[in-house]
């Protein structure tokens, strides 16, 4: 599932670092936060790995 927005990638790769261990859990807020608990690795890998090139900064729901 690609990432819908640069936002939206950012989070997920924050998210991922934290849970590969790269990164401070702690260091983590908002969306990241939440990815990190509902997300394995391999959908965060997903989202992150997303092209940001023509993506919105913020996606509207």
């Amino acid at each position: 599932m690609p990432a819908k927005s640069k936002a939206q990638q950012k989070a997920a790769g924050a998210a991922l670092a934290a849970k590969r261990g790269e990164a401070k859990k702690s260091d983590l807020k908002g969306a990241s936060k939440g990815m990190l608990k509902s997300m394995t690795e391999k959908e965060l890998e997903d989202l992150a790995s997303t092209k940001r090139k023509g993506k919105p900064e913020h996606a509207s729901n």
